[in-house]
């Protein structure tokens, strides 16, 4: 038997911080109900004024008047830490700003992935079996897709000789970006996290909740002794975590006796899929008067009347790039415009499956948030259950030995989950290819931002494919709006900026400004 442990044990690192973070919360405080701007020294001055702010600090905490904790930041450095975590819980709130490693453009090394805790020795050897065979399927995958990805390759660059030296990294790039699907979420990334003293507040009290518990306790932990190191004041006033047991889920599956109904999980993710009609995005949701009421809004912002402004020309004076130059600005600045910030009126929601790593870039679109899964109840034993990537589908090859890796990984995790092991355990082992399916809404501002970049054909093949299935379905509705639905080449050519295409070298190789939406199509 082995102790509990998480190993390789993740790495936190405090590297940036704000000067005084106690002392600062309570000078913004005083601040609000003061002629003058009160600051840290004179919160700690004397022992008056340390007895005045170690009240208010209760008293404000205790009230719920957090925003004062909000001002100070911390900025840490995460290693080793589980794609699956960073999933579930960093990146599964808006709160946050994160520069993580790249799994499209950095080669993953062999040994680079978390172990649960797994007390049975023969558990523990399969599960590292199966992280290591699904890293050597990672590395198969790569040489498989190679040919194929030349030969797409040189359909869309007939100038360029796939086989010189200049394209390979090029190459081998668009290769481990598909053959990822294979690594498991236990999979290491290292990153930079920013947040508010506030959120680390919140990340103590909700650490103890699905999927990913114990590596959660063990990453906040961390954190809160990093910043007490810095300021022993700082966390004067944490509350205690809720207990796994005490969060509405857990009591949700205890309640109803859910955590072995594999009969009820099977017939949700049939219900789920068959609804979904065959797209990867559809639309359930949205304000059937979102058009009309933007209009008005742009009125309102103007001071005119509707017979000064029609409807279509209100559309038109926000949406076209041509009129509305904020569209061809690199720096987003929609959000901050008096006229663009009418487009937060329209709204819609979608019901989605992509895969882990692909939801694990939309996830990214904070403004967009979506409501997603405790994860190992979309989880069936015995049944393989992924996302095929279109480069594979074209690769009969690919397609046997993607199916025939599945089917192992998947025969792995039903043998350890009928050995005992914990389900929290076991999910760490799910392939980059497991779907996630979940329900997104958002504004039409913030879909217009994420919808410009991910119909880029250099963004990742499924995001592309999913905004691709969401504006066609709003173009469909509300044709005044969808015309201006466009990837930033499309919109830079209607706002007049050159050159249309603003990657550079990583140019597509597609005149996609040339085509509707509709007639997109791609592989690589």
């Amino acid at each position: 038997m082995r102790s509990l442990t998480f190993s390789p044990e993740p790495v936190v690192k405090l590297e940036n911080y704000f000067k005084d973070p106690f002392d600062n919360a309570v000078a913004t405080a005083r601040t609000c109900y003061s002629s003058r701007v009160i600051t840290s020294e004179d919160v700690h001055k004397d022992d008056k004024s340390k007895e005045l702010r170690d009240r208010i600090a209760e008293s404000i905490y205790k009230a719920g008047h957090h925003t004062t904790i909000q001002h100070s930041t911390f900025q840490f450095i995460l290693d080793k830490v589980s794609r699956q975590f960073i999933w579930s819980f960093l990146h599964s709130h808006p709160f946050y700003n994160s520069e993580q490693v790249s799994q499209r453009y950095v080669e993953v090394k062999p040994e680079n992935f978390s172990v649960p805790p797994i007390e049975n020795e023969k558990s523990l050897e399969l599960y590292l079996e199966t992280t290591r065979f699904q890293m050597e399927a990672y590395k198969e995958l790569i040489r498989i897709l190679n040919p194929v990805i030349r030969s797409q390759y040189a359909k869309i660059f007939p100038n360029r000789d796939p086989d010189l030296k200049k394209w390979d990294s090029a190459l081998k790039k668009r290769a481990q970006e598909v053959a990822r699907y294979v690594l498991p979420v236990a999979t290491h990334a290292h990153l930079y996290h920013t947040i508010s003293g506030l959120t680390l507040h919140r990340y103590n009290k909700l650490v103890e909740q699905y999927d990913t518990p114990y590596e959660q306790k063990v990453v906040v932990r961390k954190m809160v002794e990093a910043v007490s190191e810095v300021d022993p004041l700082f966390f004067k006033n944490i509350e205690d975590s809720i207990p796994l047991e005490k969060t509405p889920e857990y009591e949700f599956f205890a309640s109803r006796a859910l955590f072995d109904d594999v009969s009820g999980r099977t017939a949700f993710l049939s219900e789920f899929d068959h609804s979904l009609g065959g797209l990867t995005s559809r639309l359930v949701d949205y304000k059937v008067n979102g058009q009309k009421s933007m209009a008005q809004a742009v009125r309102t912002v103007l001071g005119v009347t509707e017979s000064q402004l029609s409807e279509k020309e209100a559309i038109d004076l926000i949406m076209n790039p041509a009129k509305n130059h904020y569209f061809g600005e690199a720096l987003n600045i929609t959000t901050l415009g008096k006229l663009s910030r009418t487009m937060s009126h329209p709204h819609f929601t979608f019901q989605k499956k992509i895969s882990h790593t692909a939801d694990s870039q939309d996830q990214r679109h904070r403004m967009t948030p979506g409501s997603r899964p405790v994860l190992h109840r979309h989880f069936v034993a015995s049944k393989p259950d992924y996302v095929v990537p279109a480069l594979i589908q074209v690769s009969a090859e690919a397609s046997e030995y993607y199916a025939s890796v599945m089917k192992t990984v998947w025969q792995n995790m039903t043998q350890l989950l009928n050995s005992g092991v914990s389900e929290e355990s076991v999910m760490y082992l799910l392939p980059n290819a497991f779907p996630i399916r979940f329900y997104e809404s958002g504004d039409l501002l913030n879909h217009h931002h994420k919808w410009t970049k991910r119909l880029c054909y250099t963004a990742q093949e499924e995001i592309w494919n999913m905004c691709k299935d969401e504006v066609t379905q709003v173009n469909g509705l509300f044709p005044e709006i969808g015309k201006y639905l466009l990837p930033p080449c499309g919109v830079r050519l209607l706002a007049g900026t050159r050159p249309y295409c603003p990657e550079g070298d990583r140019f597509c190789g597609v005149p996609v400004w040339k085509l509707p939406v509709e007639e997109f199509e791609r592989v690589l």
